[in-house]
């Protein structure tokens, strides 16, 4: 064999073995069932409901954190269909506001809309976890990217929840979040 062959080879290997980590072994492989089982159940009924007060940062694609946020959520449900309200307050100053529309199916299917996400957002809530999985579109001062994003809320023993959420362009991650949310306690 020349060495370009080789060289080619090596390249697919490589490329196998990063698309095969990335599916089976890294973030995106969770699947809900993996938390079907578990004792602990996330009805988001029962745990968006209410004032909720949220506290994270986010990652750019270098790791480092880029913004930090706390942010007051509002959610209501009539049944199967709430609406979750949510007000953004960036360490930069910025706040944003961001309305979700959520459905739950009887057999725990998620659809979610909110004015930024593309499409229909699509999710499923099993066991102690919920996923999430749409399109956003930033806005044109950050660019106007569509972003795929992957969102996981992991409920914890004491009732609090926390999210990890990807965000990735072409397949690459661009961003990432890590935030707690818990009830807001009255004053």
């Amino acid at each position: 064999m020349t060495s370009l062959t080789w060289i080619v080879l090596t390249l697919a290997l490589v490329a196998l073995v990063v698309y095969l980590r990335h599916r089976h072994a890294a973030f995106p492989a969770q699947r809900p069932e993996d938390y079907a089982d578990e004792k602990l159940r996330f009805d988001i009924r029962e745990r968006l409901n209410g004032p909720i007060v949220c506290e994270g940062v986010i990652f750019g694609p270098t790791g480092r954190v880029t913004s930090r946020f706390v942010a007051d959520f509002e959610a209501s449900w009539q049944g199967n269909v709430g609406v979750m309200k949510e007000v953004f307050h960036y360490d930069s100053g910025a706040v944003q506001n961001r309305e979700w529309r959520l459905t739950l199916g009887n057999d725990g299917a998620i659809r979610a809309e909110a004015e930024d996400v593309v499409g229909v957002g699509r999710g499923w809530q099993k066991g102690s976890a919920v996923q999430l999985n749409y399109r956003i579109r930033l806005k044109p001062e950050a660019g106007g990217h569509i972003l795929d994003t992957v969102d996981w809320m992991y409920l914890t023993p004491n009732g609090n929840i926390m999210n990890r959420s990807q965000f990735r362009k072409y397949g690459i991650k661009v961003a990432e979040l890590v935030a707690t949310l818990r009830p807001r306690q009255a004053a």
